[in-house]
């Protein structure tokens, strides 16, 4: 579609898309830094469909496939950054985790259950939170760590109870009482730490520090642009100025000289 309606004007979530794309194509080694770099770029200046699209049209799409073109089929407004992430309905991943003198995780794309019970001894756990989905607007971690630990990472913008004990250990609640943020979900984590550690923290993903530090880059990028054009502007006032004080100093030299020539007579010819 974006063939036949180039002219029409792109919005923020278009260039990210395309930004996400050009990441994925770095990290995958398709585009080395330079192109990546120059391409960014080309997306953040972008207005138009037209300019977005060519800077993906040699880049496969995930499964090696073309890359589609971009949508101009504008989304239902989003309930924050969470919609389609409380996915309701049955539950797929596992109630328990279980780990006796070694260790469990569960991280990346999961979906964390209503009630989900975690059990550690002379072991560890981790339960990564950050782009996972959830059964429900609220779920229920228990934990349990005996002479183990058990870390629980959450995203941002999840509002998160704690309501656990430690006996000899530490049972943490850092993070409770942060508010949640429009159509987050809600985490109560309870259980109890005997020597040993449940601990909450809360983290971005690994994507969106990669994109902070890409924009951080970009922006000092743009700094040491606009730098350089300052010196450069000073540059050519300074070569300007020194060309009219060379000017002005040929010009009193032809005029003395003149005056000298008719003092005494003999012009120059």
């Amino acid at each position: 579609m974006t063939e036949h309606s180039p002219e029409l004007r792109a919005s923020d979530a278009d260039r990210e898309r395309v930004a996400e794309i050009l990441r994925d194509a770095l990290a995958e080694g398709r585009l080395d830094m330079e192109e990546f770099e120059e391409r960014l770029e080309a997306t953040y200046k972008a207005r138009t469909y037209g300019e977005l699209t060519p800077i993906t049209r040699d880049l496969p799409a995930p499964g090696g496939g073309p890359q589609a073109p971009v949508s101009l089929v504008k989304e239902p407004p989003a309930n924050g950054d969470w919609t389609g992430r409380v996915v309701g309905g049955g539950e797929e991943s596992p109630s328990w985790a279980v780990a006796v003198m070694g260790g469990f995780q569960r991280k990346g794309r999961w979906t964390v259950p209503r009630r989900m019970n975690c059990v550690v001894f002379w072991g560890g756990g981790e339960l990564d939170l950050r782009e996972a989905d959830f059964s429900a607007g609220e779920v229920q971690i228990n934990c349990v760590a005996i002479m183990g630990g058990i870390d629980v990472v959450v995203p941002p913008g999840v509002e998160v109870v704690s309501k656990g004990v430690g006996i000899m250990g530490d049972f943490s609640h850092r993070e409770s009482g942060v508010p949640a943020g429009p159509g987050a979900p809600r985490v109560v984590i309870t259980g109890v730490a005997f020597w040993g550690a449940v601990g909450i923290e809360r983290k971005r993903t690994k994507a969106a520090l990669r994109q902070e530090k890409l924009e951080r880059r970009e922006a000092r990028r743009q700094l040491r642009e606009e730098r350089r054009e300052e010196r450069r502007g000073d540059h050519r006032r300074m070569l300007e100025g020194h060309h009219d004080v060379v000017r002005d100093l040929l010009g009193e030299h032809r005029e003395r000289r003149e005056q000298r020539e008719r003092r005494e007579g003999h012009p120059r010819e």
